[in-house]
């Protein structure tokens, strides 16, 4: 069909971009989308393909459009689409605005509680999982859809519950859950597959070659390099896949199988191309081989590249180069996040990382200029004092007894 339309008179380009689209050529859907009517279908298609690729802002902008129209249950793939572009706050608003409940479908209801979950609000994001199983329950019953299709639908709702109880800290329980959706198999691939990265993750090293025998059951059988069968490819968003990558070279650096964990990594950044994830993987990879120093300078090049994504890339070089011994390295690193540079915290790690590094005129300056900054602060919680403290620790130690007792008195 995507080859037949270029060729008869009638414009199939509508049908030749949802066909690319369940092929997962998604770039190519897009573009075939450009010459479309924009009718409620075709946005809804673009919005479809737009999430698929990550682009929630775009996604949403199209969303936003879509409710004017007064399409049907437009609300849960809008509130779908606010959780995964980190505006989850913005949900009960748009709801509020629609008029709709979110226990007005067990969809909906189920979407919601993402959203809570993503605010931290996992009590409520619980009781809200439950109302959603319960009206799916009773919804799909009343469809006549026997026991073992109700179960698959609703498995993304237990597994959700499942992750609840691990972010409330309830690790057993989230494990069980976890085991028993695996052992039971009668979720949909997706669930199936986040269930599994959830028991992976929260197993960490524990029962590592078990773990990566779970995640063999994810990837395509015909290649045999790692990567995800097809169907998990259409169907895991972004994030839950590019989690599941993450885990599986996690996993190799555990059982010491670097070959496959440099060659899984070079694939990251084309598939995850806006996300620091993939940088940070190659350098856990790097610094498993022993070469920190080129740890080091791959993730400065990354922030020399994407200065707007450094912040965590920064912290990350920071570490790697106190732990190999490259004082100075780590605490240029610190010194580039300007927001956090008069935090006591980051305060103290300068210090002592200059002191490493014999830089005690540095270490002074970084002091100096926290003092100066919480002086000039108007916060509640100010930490003044405790910045003061140290730096009087900081001038006993290299032998400026008067300074010190000065600072301590003003403390």
């Amino acid at each position: 069909m995507i080859q037949s339309s270029q060729k008869v008179p009638f414009d199939f380009g509508f049908f030749k971009a949802y066909c690319l689209y369940r092929q997962n050529k998604l770039d190519e859907a897009l573009e075939s989308l450009k010459r479309q009517e924009g009718n409620s279908a075709t946005m809804l298609l673009e919005s479809q393909i737009l999430y698929r690729l990550g682009k929630m802002d775009a996604c949403m902008d199209i969303y936003q459009k879509l409710q004017k129209s007064k399409i049907d249950s437009i609300e849960i793939n809008s509130v779908a689409g606010l959780v995964a572009s980190g505006r989850a706050s913005e949900v009960q608003r748009m709801l509020d605005t629609l008029r709709v409940k979110a226990t007005s479908s067990f969809e909906l209801a189920y979407n919601t509680a993402c959203s809570l979950i993503e605010r931290g609000m996992y009590t409520d994001a619980e009781q809200l999982l439950l109302s959603a199983r319960r009206i799916g329950q009773e919804t799909l019953l009343e469809d006549n859809l026997p026991d073992d299709e109700i179960e698959i639908e609703l498995a993304p709702i237990a597994v959700q519950l499942a992750y609840v109880q691990q972010l409330l800290g309830h690790k057993q329980e989230a494990i069980q859950a976890y085991t028993d959706i695996i052992k039971r198999d009668v979720s949909d691939e997706s669930s199936l597959a986040v269930a599994v990265n959830n028991l992976i993750a929260l197993k960490g090293s524990k029962d590592v070659s078990d773990s990566l025998r779970k995640l063999d059951r994810l990837k395509e059988k015909d290649l045999q390099n790692f990567h995800l069968a097809r169907g998990l490819d259409l169907k895991l968003s972004l994030k839950q896949r590019e989690a599941i990558y993450a885990n599986r070279v996690l996993l190799l650096l555990h059982a010491n199988k670097l070959d496959q964990a440099r060659e899984l990594v070079a694939a990251l950044p084309d598939m995850f191309a806006d996300s620091v994830r993939p940088i940070l993987l190659q350098a856990a990879v790097l610094v498993r081989e022993n070469k920190a120093g080129k740890a080091e300078e791959v993730l400065g090049q990354f922030v020399e590249k994407y200065p707007d994504k450094s912040k965590v890339v920064l912290l990350a070089r920071a570490q790697v180069a106190a732990a190999a011994g490259h004082p100075h390295i780590a605490a240029e690193s610190l010194a580039k996040i300007h927001d956090i540079q008069h935090m006591p915290a980051t305060v103290a790690t300068l210090v002592a990382l200059k002191e490493r590094a014999g830089d005690i005129d540095g270490a002074a300056a970084v002091l100096d200029s926290a003092i100066k900054w919480w002086s000039n602060a108007m916060t509640e919680d100010n930490k003044l004092s405790v910045i003061m403290q140290e730096a009087a620790s900081f001038k006993l130690r290299h032998g400026h007894e008067e300074d010190a007792a000065q600072l301590y008195e003003s403390s």
